[in-house]
C-alpha cells in the first residue's frame, strides 16, 4: 500500500493511495472507510486505530491487524466506491511533525564521499562504520511545501535525495534480519544543506537543522511493496536539470545494517525517520558549484515511491534582515 496524509477542511486525513494522475490523486479516506464499514456505528477493533490516524505515526504504531484488515479491505470491490479525488496540493508530509527527531546517516554513498572529497583537496577515509546526525522536527515539510531560504543566513543551499526507512515496532539491540523485520515502510527525504554552516561549524547538525530543510513524502509504501530497498533507482532533479541518478545497492552500508547499528543500546520506535545517505551529483561538488536559489525546483524520485516536488523560496520576512 501508498499511504499518505492529506488536508481536509480544518483536519489531517490519512488515505491510501490508489491512483497518482499528476495534480490529481485518488484516494480512499480511511475516516470514511471505517464509517463504510460499520454504517452508523463507532469504529472499533482495528478500524478505530485506522480511523483515528492522524498521520503515519499513528499507523506505524496501530496493531498489527490493522493494516491487515485496511488490506483486505481495500481487496473487496466495494472499497472503490470509496475513491475520491483530492489535489496534490493538499497533500501533507506523511510524517507532518516527527515526534523525536529524523535520523540521518552521512557518506553512505562512497561516491558521494569521493566527490566531496575530490572537490576539497583532500583524501578522508572510507566509514567504517554509520555515521549520524540528526534533523529536529522542525525542518519537516510536505510534497509541495516550500523550501524556505533566507540569504542573510546562507546562501550555499544544496539538496541531497535519500531513501527514508520508517520504524514500525519498537527494536533495541537488533540483528540485521530483526531490524529489517521492524520496517512499516519507505518513503523520500530530501536533506537540504547550507554548505557554508556545515563548514563554518565543523560538524552537520546546525547546516542540515534549518526550518524546511527537510522535505518528507509523497507517501509511505509498505515494506511489503519493496521486495529489495538495495535494488531502487534514486533520482533528483533541479528544475528540468537531472544532478542525480543512482542505485540504492551503491549503499556502503545496508538498510539493515544501518537500523540494527542504531538500535544498539537505544530504543528505535514506530515512527522514527531514518535517511538512509544521499549519491554523487551534489551542487557543491559540482564546477562551479550548483546552488539552489528562490523560484528553483527540487525533485526527487526514488523507484516505487514516487516523486517528492518542492519549490524554493524567499522567506517572507528574509528582505527585512
Amino acid at each position: 500500500m501508498k499511504l499518505l496524509c492529506y488536508q481536509n477542511g480544518t483536519s489531517h486525513r490519512c488515505a491510501v493511495l490508489i491512483t497518482d494522475q499528476g495534480d490529481t490523486l485518488k484516494v480512499i479516506d480511511l475516516v470514511e472507510a471505517a464509517a463504510a464499514e460499520a454504517p452508523g456505528a463507532a469504529p472499533s477493533g482495528p478500524w478505530l486505530a485506522l480511523s483515528h490516524a492522524r498521520d503515519l505515526v499513528d499507523l506505524a504504531a496501530a496493531p498489527a491487524d490493522a493494516l491487515e484488515t485496511l488490506s483486505a479491505f481495500l481487496r473487496a470491490e466495494s472499497s472503490r466506491t470509496l475513491i475520491r479525488r483530492i489535489h496534490r496540493s493538499r497533500l501533507l508530509a506523511p510524517i507532518s511533525y516527527p515526534r523525536r527527531t529524523v535520523f540521518c546517516i552521512g557518506r553512505n554513498y562512497l561516491e558521494h564521499v569521493r566527490e566531496g572529497d575530490l572537490k576539497r583537496g583532500i583524501q578522508t577515509p572510507i566509514p567504517q562504520h554509520p555515521q549520524y546526525f540528526i534533523k529536529p522536527p522542525s525542518t519537516v515539510i510536505g510534497g509541495q511545501g516550500a523550501i524556505e531560504i533566507e540569504p542573510w543566513v546562507s546562501d550555499k543551499i544544496d539538496y541531497e535525495v535519500e531513501l527514508a526507512v520508517i520504524i514500525g515496532q519498537p527494536i533495541r539491540n537488533a540483528d540485521p534480519e530483526s531490524a529489517m523485520a521492524a520496517i512499516f515502510g519507505y518513503t523520500i527525504v530530501n536533506d537540504v544543506t547550507a554548505r557554508d554552516l556545515q563548514r563554518q561549524h565543523d560538524q552537520w547538525f546546525k547546516g542540515k537543522g534549518l526550518n524546511t530543510f527537510c522535505p518528507v513524502g509523497p507517501s509511505v509504501v509498505t515494506q511489503d511493496e519493496i521486495t529489495d530497498p538495495h535494488a531502487l533507482a534514486i533520482r533528483l532533479w533541479v528544475n528540468s536539470d537531472l544532478r542525480q541518478s543512482d542505485i540504492t545497492a551503491h549503499m556502503h552500508f545496508s538498510v539493515g545494517r544501518i537500523i540494527a547499528d542504531l538500535s544498539q543500546g537505544m530504543t528505535l520506535m514506530p515512527g522514527d525517520v531514518i535517511a538512509t545517505g544521499t549519491p554523487p551529483g551534489v551542487g557543491y561538488a559540482m564546477t562551479p558549484p550548483q546552488f539552489l536559489e528562490a523560484r528553483d525546483r527540487v525533485v526527487c524520485e526514488i523507484e516505487g515511491i514516487g516523486r517528492l516536488s518542492n519549490p524554493i523560496r524567499l522567506r517572507p520576512d528574509a528582505q527585512l534582515r
